[in-house]
Parts: structure tokens; sequence; C-alpha cells
């Protein structure tokens, strides 16, 4: 079925995009187009090229013997990645949407250590955040599955807000709880000298993780970390099935990697004309036919 366009979108002015900032849109954002793609998977190379630099930088053998060249190749990249960042900025509808979103922020941080590095030393090692890029992987490939079932996950992990915050009062008072008692069983001279460091056994020890920094001494002591140790395996349990009951109750529609031009969003259906964030046409092709 083809998308109408929304009531709200009606009375909306058409925004005029020249056709050269169109076809940087097409190159930059869309996944969908073979220069698209080609565009993103050398952006990718590049990405993974440039965190190996930082890696290389940090060893003090190889950043001695092959400084300057390593400094030359960061630097080409940062300019690539600034001239990347700029064409983004200057392709889209509204720049400061992709600006304050969560792949604008990303693509700015990932350039801007570099610059710092001019003024501030050690802060060019702070370039490894640009291997949070390779997210758009998922775009890239069109693995469509990957982006909904991670969507999926958003949605139950939101649906389950309220239940795992009271799972996590519950578990604060039980921690609480058997800090106290610990503290009053054991005592100062076993190592629980105050309750908040009784509380941090409580919880290493109902985790399961176990440091052995403080052990229980008595055997009263004992009955009682074995009862939590138990308590644990159960515990964790919880929160894995709020979730999963969730995961279960979330429905799966068929979307394309297709990115609004003016909101930026993602998830649009096949047949979409408009954008389901904002009312935006994103695709007057169908419009045309429909």
């Amino acid at each position: 079925m083809i998308q109408k366009m929304p009531a709200s979108s009606k009375n909306k002015e058409k925004i005029y995009v020249s056709p050269w900032r169109q076809k940087i849109y097409e190159v930059i954002f869309e996944a969908d187009t073979k220069a698209g793609k080609a565009f993103d998977v050398l952006l990718l190379v590049f990405i993974v090229f440039s965190f190996i630099l930082v890696l290389f930088e940090s060893i003090n053998s190889i950043e001695k013997e092959y400084s300057t060249g390593i400094k030359i190749a960061e630097w080409i990249m940062t300019i690539l990645f600034t001239f990347e960042y700029i064409a983004r900025i200057v392709s889209v509808n509204r720049p400061l949407k992709y600006i304050f979103s969560f792949f604008g922020i990303i693509d700015l941080v990932s350039i801007l250590p570099a610059y710092l590095g001019l003024f501030m030393q050690g802060t060019q090692y702070l370039m490894t955040v640009r291997i949070f890029r390779l997210l758009r992987v998922f775009r890239i490939f069109k693995m469509i599955q990957f982006i909904r079932e991670a969507d999926v996950l958003i949605m139950a992990l939101k649906a389950s807000g309220y239940k795992i915050l009271v799972f996590l009062i519950f578990i604060l008072s039980f921690t609480a709880m058997n800090g106290t008692i610990m503290y009053i069983v054991e005592g100062e001279e076993n190592g629980f000298t105050n309750i908040p460091i009784s509380m941090y056994w409580a919880i290493v020890t109902l985790t399961t993780v176990g440091y052995g920094d403080i052990a229980p001494k008595t055997p009263m002591g004992q009955f009682l970390s074995s009862i939590i140790m138990l308590s644990g395996y159960a515990i964790l349990a919880v929160p894995t099935g709020i979730v999963s009951v969730e995961l279960g109750l979330a429905s799966k529609e068929s979307i394309t990697t297709q990115t609004c031009p003016s909101c930026l969003k993602e998830g649009h259906d096949h047949d979409a004309i408009y954008c389901k964030y904002c009312g935006e046409e994103i695709n007057p092709e169908l419009d045309e036919t429909g």
C-alpha cells in the first residue's frame, strides 16, 4: 500500500534542494544506491585505517621509527573526514538536525581531537572514537534485520524501564539489608569495617563476581553469604525475563535503510512516500506514480 501524505504535512512548503546538494545527499546518506554504498564502504576503510594509525602511535617502538609517516597519514585522514563532515552539513535540509544527531556528534568528535592536539598534548589518542562510526556498517551492507532488531531491543528496554527500576530498588534494599546484617555478624575484626563496605561485599557476592578481598570468617556469616550467593543466580534471571517478554511483544515490520533528508531518521517502510517522523517527502517517485 502506498503511504499517503500526512495531514500535518499537506500545508508544508516544499523545501527546494539544488541538484548538486541532492546528489551529494544521495551519495553520502543513501546506502541503497551503488554510489552511496561505494562511498560508505570506502569511508569504513578510512575509519579502520585511522583507528589502526592511532593504535600504532600508542606503541613506542613503532611511533619512534615511523612518527612522521603516522602524523602525515593521520592528518590526511582528518582532512578527509573534515570535508566529509562539511559535505554532510551542506547536503541536508536542516543542518542542525544532523549536527546534534547521534552520528553528527560522533562525526564531529572524531575530527576535533586532531585539531585540539595542536594546542594540547595527548588529545590525538581520543581519535579512537572514530571506531564508533563503524556503526554505519548495518546500513551499508543492508543488514536491515540487524537495524530492526536493534530498534526492537531499544523498544523492549524502554517498555521494561519501570519494571527494571522496581527491580533495582529491590536489589538496593536487599544489599542494604544484607550489608547491615553482615556488619553486625562479622564486625570490624573480619574486614567489615562499616556498612557501606559490607554493602559493597553484598553486591559483589550477589552478582557472583567474588573478588575475595573481603570474606566472612564466622559460621553465621558464611551461612548468610551462601544464601546470598544462591539468591544471586535467581535474581540475575529476573531482568532477563522482563526484557525477553517485551522482546516477544515487539512487532516486526519491513523497513529500508532510507534516510529522511530533513530529520535524518531511518526505519521507513518500502512504500513510504513521506517520513513518518516529520512528514517531509522522501520518495517523490512513488508520489508521482501513486
